[in-house]
């Protein structure tokens, strides 16, 4: 028993060490190696999955493909934005920030044609598939950061990543990195004011 509590300590100790950190706080040289990558897509893979449709969808960019990743959506955006509501700091951001980033993890959605399983129900699926990849990045001392800036919402945008159906979604992007600081500490209010037992 005790070896059972062991192993669930150490789960719990790096769900409370998980955390967001931001590709700017990333370290410009070093990088993930593709093994870690694979390894936080293959636990990605165990995510509960209703009905076991497995909806997500990753497209990983590394190398040159970062670049690539940052001049399509900078594009994209030029493309899709009226002329009167651009904003040249927010293209040079969508050209740059992926650079940070050792590799970059589009995250997508794709719908059962059946639509049986509750839209909802998908996209919590593989919202659970992405918390499984920060964790195991985590456990690497990798940093991770999910946004769902930039293009995420554009309906033009899916198509690039392999969203071809209406209800298919493009959840946002993964940037993956090394902190160059200090791993930062975290706080949460108590438990106890979030729950309430029902015993009889």
């Amino acid at each position: 028993m005790s070896h059972v509590h062991n192993i669930a300590a150490s789960v719990l100790q790096v769900i409370r060490q998980r955390r967001s950190i931001p590709p700017e706080s990333f370290h410009p040289h070093r990088k993930v190696e593709d093994s870690i990558i694979e390894y936080m897509l293959d636990s990605a893979n165990w995510a509960p999955t209703h009905g076991l449709t497995e909806p997500w969808r990753f497209v990983v960019f590394t190398g040159k493909g970062l670049s690539k990743l940052g001049e399509y959506q900078a594009s994209l955006y030029k493309q899709i934005t009226p002329v009167t509501e651009f904003k040249q700091t927010k293209y040079d951001k969508l050209v740059q920030r992926p650079m940070l980033a050792s590799h970059v993890i589009a995250l997508g959605m794709i719908r059962q044609p059946s639509q049986k399983i509750p839209l909802i129900e998908e996209i919590a699926s593989v919202a659970c598939a992405v918390q499984n990849m920060m964790l195991t990045a985590t456990a690497y001392g990798v940093a991770t950061y999910w946004t769902t800036g930039g293009i995420t919402y554009a309906e033009e945008a899916k198509p690039y990543f392999g969203l071809h159906n209406p209800e298919d979604r493009l959840m946002g992007f993964l940037y993956v990195g090394f902190a160059k600081d200090e791993w930062p500490s975290g706080t949460r209010r108590p438990i106890d004011e979030k729950i309430r037992w029902v015993r009889e």
